[in-house]
């Protein structure tokens, strides 16, 4: 059997990654399947549950505190398609991920090497535009990624997409610091943009003063 696996979250600067192993035939996923971006929120909504009705579905999150940990995000990239796969395939599988590394066989042998599974494993930059099982992993990753956003939503307030592009996200991130004096427990502490509002929130008390 074959799967395809894509991770959604590798940029943000709050909350976790997201990764998902999609396994099945081709033919069986709904229509419409393509490339996350390229859908609507509604759209990936509805498709999540038709793919998991479908076809077998496992889903990795790397959380904020392994982010800020030793690892990089390559590797870190790896972790979350090994976990997918682990999740989702069975031995004796075939797969693909969409390749999180300059290399495309490097990233492939070592998500191969970091699985329980004893599957086989191809990775290819951009596979989540022409290969449907991945398309249909960066779906389910998507959705995962929305849903823990507006758990966090939930949380915290108004925390926009948790993209450093995001203004609403910068907008949170300096209104916590000032008011708490540290960055929220969901924001990656590593990140340059959490960096800049730490540095900020510090000058403008020292200019206070």
């Amino acid at each position: 059997m074959h799967f395809g696996v894509d991770e959604a979250g590798k940029g943000p600067v709050l909350g976790s990654m997201f990764a998902a192993c999609v396994r099945g035939n081709r033919e069986d996923l709904p229509d419409g399947v393509a490339d996350s971006k390229r859908l609507s929120p509604t759209r990936r909504e509805a498709l999540d549950t038709a793919i998991r009705d479908a076809c077998d579905v496992g889903v990795a999150e790397i959380p904020v505190a392994s982010i800020d940990g030793e690892e990089d995000m390559n590797t870190l990239t790896v972790r979350a398609h090994a976990e997918a796969i682990n999740a989702g395939a069975r031995d004796g599988d075939t797969g693909l991920c969409d390749a999180g590394d300059t290399s495309e066989s490097r990233f492939a042998r070592r998500v191969a090497d970091s699985c329980e599974r004893a599957v086989e494993v191809d990775a290819r930059h951009r596979a989540d535009e022409d290969n449907s099982l991945v398309a249909a992993g960066s779906i389910i990753a998507k959705v995962a990624r929305d849903d823990h956003v507006a758990s966090l939503a939930e949380t915290y307030g108004a925390v926009g997409s948790g993209y450093p592009s995001d203004s609403a996200t910068r907008e949170f991130l300096r209104e916590y610091v000032s008011e708490h004096g540290e960055l929220p427990d969901c924001a990656r502490a590593s990140w340059k943009t959490s960096e800049d509002v730490l540095a900020a929130a510090e000058q403008s008390a020292l200019d206070y003063f």
